[in-house]
């Protein structure tokens, strides 16, 4: 194998991981985003109050 060709191949190897690691930290910054949403559902969903009283007519 010479010189230009390995470099070459180097060069689009490493496009291809900074490729992969920007698609990994994109993913990451949506599933955290994800997770904070998800502890605001949950946070407004608690309340302790719920169910203590029942109003029943007759």
């Amino acid at each position: 194998m010479d010189i230009a060709s390995l470099s070459t191949a180097m060069s689009t190897q490493n496009i291809l991981n900074d490729v992969s690691v920007a698609m990994l930290s994109k993913s990451l910054d949506t599933v955290e985003d994800m997770g904070d949403g998800m502890v605001k559902i949950m946070e407004s969903s608690v309340t302790p109050y719920l169910g203590q009283n029942i109003d029943y007519y007759v």
